[in-house]
């Protein structure tokens, strides 16, 4: 899509008179910076709940909700990747600057405190370089452009991957280093990541075999999974609450592949079973398998776990409990095999599992959400607890300039592409 582009007669860096020239969006960035702030869409839009600040948007009430979108306090339309987690987001500016804001008692937004933040803050060791970040229970994980992976919060598992348990209120790397890091997922109080020798790493919590080395046994540094290889792709890991264990992981290999591992009481795992005897501690394809996968999502709490992919034809499937509509499937019945959402279509670019609910993208840049309701955190204007939506809908803002989503426990954090001009 173009810049949109508006009437004006300002005058260039070097003093000619634009008289009624067009100006393009990227024209006003450039010269105009203050001006281009004050008329451009931010990028940046969260609603859930508010509880711990987890919005940005300078409100930390333990109550309250939006059940609309709204932009963080830090503003701004150079918003490039966001992660939600357990009442904390992180995100990545075009600059490459690193924001983090909310819960904050383990140290995880990595500002040197144990501070809850309500508005988006720098980590202690800032830098203009961070590449991705992932948030999970209470910590946090990221990487560098340089490849380096860094992480911070709490450790009681091992989850920071330091070769202790030690909490970390600011960044550090892992005890296995390296400047080749691709990917990281960080999840209920255990990691994963993957090289960029396409090589699959996890570490932290392993009490139901989530980290896929064929024990139950934590682990303090980043190991290789059961399954070995060299042709991981993406991986990610399912945030649970801050009291859950009840975890498992999904990635998908450069073949199409798809893998889950972990914890099936609620059959997240797609492989045709569910119950506690039905762990998995290396993975294993799901039943349907195909080698067509292209994005995966793992979600869920306490009680109700689920996972969603998209395969390259674009349709989205969705699996595991859904008592509150987690899968879109219009019923609220377990599935213990992929299915695909009841909105159906081939259009579906990537999809997010928060704690209870989903939220996907289309290819038209719409943005569908689905699932439990009670803080608001399908953006459908309303917050009631009859307002679970069993299939996807449209959000109260609606707009086709969706260009990534991220679930997080009662919470949803978005970035629009930075194409629009308020008002026109």
């Amino acid at each position: 899509m173009p810049s949109p582009e508006i009437t004006t007669n300002y005058k260039t860096s070097d003093g000619v008179d634009l008289g009624k020239t067009l100006v393009s969006k990227d024209y006003l960035i450039s010269v105009y910076p203050q001006i281009a702030n004050q008329i451009i869409t931010p990028e940046l839009w969260t609603w859930g709940s508010t509880s711990n600040g987890a919005l940005g948007n300078f409100i930390g009430s333990t109550t309250g909700a939006r059940c609309t979108p709204v932009t963080t306090l830090a503003g701004g339309s150079n918003w490039k990747q966001v992660s939600s987690g357990y009442r904390i987001m992180a995100a990545i500016k075009n600059d490459g600057t690193l924001w983090t804001w909310g819960r904050n008692s383990n140290g995880e937004l990595g500002d040197s405190t144990k501070t809850t933040r309500s508005t988006p803050v720098t980590t202690f060791i800032g830098g203009t370089n961070w590449k991705q970040v992932s948030c999970g229970v209470d910590h946090i994980g990221a990487i560098k452009t340089d490849g380096t992976l860094w992480m911070w919060g709490g450790n009681i598992f091992g989850q920071i991957g330091d070769n202790t348990s030690t909490t970390r209120c600011t960044p550090v790397t892992t005890f296995a280093g390296g400047t080749n890091w691709q990917q990281v997922s960080s999840g209920s109080k255990n990691c994963a990541a993957i090289k960029t020798d396409g090589t699959l790493w996890t570490w932290g919590l392993n009490a139901y075999g989530q980290l896929g080395n064929r024990t139950s046994t934590n682990i303090l540094t980043p190991v290789t999974t059961f399954a070995g290889g060299t042709n991981w792709k993406q991986v990610s890991n399912c945030i649970g609450t801050n009291s859950s264990n009840n975890t498992h992981m999904a990635a998908i290999k450069t073949d199409g592949t798809l893998w889950t591992w972990g914890n099936n009481t609620e059959g997240q795992l797609g492989i045709n079973v569910r119950g506690l005897f039905s762990i998995r501690c290396t993975p294993v394809t799901t039943f349907i398998g195909g080698t067509n996968w292209k994005q995966v999502s793992c979600g869920g709490n306490f009680v109700v776990m689920f996972s969603a992919a998209i395969k390259t034809d674009g349709t989205l499937w969705t699996w595991g409990s859904q008592a509150d509509g987690q899968l879109g499937t219009n019923n609220s019945n377990t599935r213990c095999t992929p299915v695909t959402t009841f909105a159906g279509g081939t259009n579906w670019k990537q999809v997010s599992c928060g704690g209870y609910h989903c939220a996907a993208i289309k290819t038209d840049g719409t943005l569908w959400s689905w699932g439990k309701n009670t803080a608001g955190e399908l953006g459908i204007n309303v917050q009631t607890l009859g307002s679970n939506r069993l299939t996807p809908v449209t959000t109260f803002a609606g707009r086709t300039n969706w260009k990534q989503v991220s679930c997080g426990y009662q919470i949803t954090a978005v970035i629009k592409t930075s194409d629009d001009l308020q008002g026109i």
